[in-house]
């Protein structure tokens, strides 16, 4: 990413996010974002933080064509929201995994292909075999017979991941996905994450409240003011691939970090310096 042109990415296009704004009318009219811009590159791991509020989950939402921003606009690999969405560009991962407690975890990833039929972009494949490949990347080999009640919280959101790939999408969009299991468990994800992402090729936004997990995936860092959203920076995250879990205890991991962490905390108390007294 140059000074020039912030935000832009390296290769072709994937998502282009163009002076986005998006307001909530009602008895007290809310600002969620406000004239965002950024391209996100065909395959790229992009990764979007901020307080919460700031409008993370609502910036998916209009990516994926489920809400349509107030002024400005999306493309996906040069189509409308809505359009992508109509031809299986999405697939999506959410901190809760959803899973249908009376299937089993094979049948949970087998779904989409159900409900999709004729325009699942993977229908000429066996969907089964394809389905039991993606539970083996997951690390979920042996358990395709069990109920979501017979796994643990991570494994059922490696379910989900699983399930959000088994049609191919070109795009993967991701909630806070692990936001709500323990740290080991969240490590030992984000590096199956990375691996599956290097397999499929997919585009990855991934939204996360935590910016050591936003620095380990990405490729680039979108950083979000407090409500109304608005760009703070894009950081390019020069870490070469594949990582390791021990990059995170480099200085330089730390350096961008703490850069990263003054930012949101300096714009979250703009004006903090003239608030302390002289002596």
């Amino acid at each position: 990413m140059s000074e020039a042109a912030p935000g832009r990415a390296d290769g072709p296009a994937g998502i282009v996010v163009d002076d986005v704004t998006m307001r909530f009318d009602g008895p007290e009219a809310t600002a969620a974002l406000q004239e965002l811009s950024f391209d996100i590159a065909d395959g790229e791991f992009v990764a979007v933080v901020g307080p919460s509020g700031c409008g993370k989950s609502t910036l998916l939402r209009i990516i994926a064509g489920l809400q349509p921003p107030t002024s400005g606009s999306v493309t996906v690999r040069g189509k409308t929201p809505s359009q992508a969405r109509s031809d299986v560009e999405f697939g999506f991962v959410f901190q809760n995994p959803v899973l249908f407690p009376w299937l089993q975890v094979l049948n949970n990833v087998l779904l989409p292909d159900r409900i999709l039929g004729k325009r699942n972009p993977l229908r000429d494949h066996d969907a089964e075999t394809r389905a039991r490949k993606l539970l083996r990347d997951v690390g979920l080999e042996g358990f395709e017979d069990h109920y979501p009640e017979q796994i643990s919280g991570g494994m059922q959101q490696r379910v989900a991941l699983a399930r959000a790939l088994s049609y191919g999408p070109s795009t993967l969009l991701m909630d806070e996905p692990f936001g709500a299991l323990d740290e080991f468990t969240r490590d030992n994800l984000n590096l199956q994450l990375l691996d599956v992402w290097r397999q499929t090729g997919s585009t990855i936004v991934f939204v996360t409240h935590s910016l050591a997990e936003a620095i380990f995936l990405s490729d680039r860092v979108v950083v979000l003011s407090p409500r109304p959203g608005h760009v703070l920076r894009i950081a390019d995250v020069p870490f070469t691939r594949p990582r390791e879990l021990a990059i995170r205890y480099q200085p330089d991991f730390a350096a961008l970090n703490g850069e990263l962490r003054e930012l949101l905390q300096a714009d979250a108390h703009p004006d903090a310096d003239q608030a302390v007294p002289s002596p």
